[in-house]
């Protein structure tokens, strides 16, 4: 089994872009072509499957920004993203986009062909939610890549005297061989194949050529990784006798994850917290972003929260308004934090820092309810989705919304047990929520869906407080969210099929972001 981080897959990417799957997966599935061709890419085709996600999508949701960015080597946090277009110009790299049926069985699948002056390689990859992925095919063998290894593809002619000499000679974790339309090795490592042994194996007449791919997520596997516990069960028998708190519990499971400190777990998420902070401070002074729907309504909610001119209620305003701020900035394409994706980046950390900032709680506080938090997300990652190509909206705003109520509980003090209650039930309000954003921005209804996300946390987490019974346990929710994602239609599933896109408002929008021709009635056409 593949066991998530919280800072791989649940709290993270720090990033840029309207969206942490088709963005953030997508630049990071570039960056791996990129080592796959040395650095040098020269022309590029990027096949998509009409009945797929990225079919219609692909432009508005920044997929071609993030794959482009991937191609030129930028993180997903460079300040030169909105401007890629210009850069792929520069770098004299040909693009050209096909849709058209691939077979593909994953709403979010990329097929690429690669070229440069010297050589052409192909890759599938999947886009799985929040940023990460998995590269399941490369010039035509199946293989699995997450992006957590450092990986070196040793081309060859024949494979069992290379085998042989690299059993001998370095550390690894796995060494598999592939055939498809090359035969190459894969090895596994916490480190590339050293220079002297790279050398050696260039004078094997076998070795035709050595791949270097960089790992491109921040906490790398490992072989016999293992956690202390997966599901919410688990986790409650490892806990007897030792009486953690739920903050306690994500360290304890980060720490084993990740292999690294208490400590470190601790500092790491206070630097995320502080991204948080300083992305809502920003939003709150107000944002502007040629290409995108809404204004920066935070501004006014603001101005009329400090006139006295809304409905009373310290907590709940500034959490609307800080909610409000950060998408904002993500629509700006400032710097966010998925958390646990783009699209849902404004709940989770708008429900703890506004409830933070208006008791006038610690810092060390928050960020021991944002470790809750990312812990109810390790639970949804591993046995849900947080893919609303996969799941909906219920999988994106639903789980940030349950994330924040555990983390709320955190901040009152609450017991492990109301934790896991207010998380229950939240994710049992939130089943079935759809994903239609308008004209193909994550804007709306994203916007009113985190501000919901995160105003229903307060009340689950006052619910769970006050001791009420959540009646089903936290881990068959989410086995029911993962079901009922399955059962979404697909085009209420972050394809702008459906729901509140395909309104006559909607598409009267559409069209004047110059969005004339729908998607997915073209058939081919490149950009240069």
């Amino acid at each position: 089994m593949s066991y998530p981080s919280i800072f791989n897959d649940v709290i993270g990417p720090v990033m840029r872009g309207p969206s942490s799957s088709h963005c953030a997966a997508s630049l990071r599935i570039g960056r791996l072509c990129r080592d796959l061709m040395d650095g040098t890419i020269r022309e590029a085709l990027i096949e998509f499957d009409p009945n797929g996600s990225l079919a219609t999508t692909h432009k508005g949701q920044g997929s071609d920004m993030g794959l482009f960015s991937g191609f030129l080597g930028w993180e997903a946090y460079d300040e030169r993203l909105p401007d890629y277009l210009q850069a792929i110009d520069a770098a004299g790299i040909k693009i050209t986009i096909d849709i058209h049926p691939i077979g593909a069985t994953h709403p979010n699948t990329y097929q690429l062909t690669i070229k440069n002056d010297r050589e052409t390689h192909t890759m599938i990859a999947l886009s799985t939610g929040g940023g990460m992925i998995q590269v399941i095919s490369i010039d035509g063998a199946t293989v699995n890549m997450a992006g957590d290894y450092i990986e070196t593809l040793i081309y060859v002619t024949s494979a069992d005297r290379v085998v042989e000499f690299l059993k001998s000679s370095i550390a690894y974790d796995y060494i598999e061989v592939h055939q498809g339309d090359s035969l190459f090795i894969e090895v596994k490592s916490d480190r590339f194949v050293e220079d002297s042994i790279e050398k050696e194996l260039l004078n094997f007449e076998e070795v035709l050529s050595i791949k270097k791919l960089n790992p491109v997520l921040p906490v790398m596997a490992r072989k016999g990784l293992t956690v202390p516990f997966i599901t919410c069960e688990e986790m409650l028998k490892y806990n007897e006798g030792k009486n953690l708190s739920l903050w306690e519990l994500a360290v304890h499971y980060e720490a084993q994850r990740g292999n690294i400190s208490h400590q470190e777990v601790f500092e790491k998420m206070r630097s995320i917290v502080n991204i948080m902070e300083n992305a809502i401070d920003l939003g709150l002074k107000g944002t502007s972003y040629k290409d995108r729907i809404l204004g920066p309504q935070s501004v006014n909610f603001k101005k009329k929260f400090d006139e006295g001119a809304l409905v009373e209620g310290d907590v709940i305003n500034r959490v609307v308004m800080y909610t409000s701020a950060m998408m904002e900035v993500k629509s700006s394409m400032g710097v966010i934090v998925a958390a646990p994706t783009a699209g849902s980046c404004g709940a989770l950390p708008g429900a703890l820092i506004g409830t933070t900032r208006a008791l006038k709680i610690s810092e060390d506080e928050l960020v021991k309810a944002m470790l809750a938090a990312g812990m109810i997300g390790v639970f949804i990652a591993a046995h849900a989705t947080f893919a609303a190509e996969v799941g909906g909206c219920m999988a994106e705003c639903g789980s940030g919304s349950g994330m924040a109520a555990a983390g709320i509980v955190v901040l009152k003090n609450g017991t492990l047990e109301q934790s896991l209650a207010a998380a229950s039930i939240t994710l049992q309000a939130s089943l079935g929520m759809i994903c239609d954003m308008i004209a193909d921005r994550v804007e709306a209804p994203c916007l009113n869906r985190n501000v919901m996300a995160a105003t229903t946390a307060i009340s689950c987490a006052n619910m769970a407080l006050a001791d009420y019974n959540h009646l089903i346990p936290l881990d068959e929710v989410i086995e029911t969210m993962k079901r009922v994602g399955d059962a979404i239609p697909n085009t209420l599933r972050c394809t702008g099929l459906g729901g509140l896109a395909i309104t006559k408002t909607a598409k009267k929008i559409e069209a004047m972001l110059g969005n004339q021709e729908p998607v997915q009635e073209k058939k081919f056409f490149k950009v240069c």
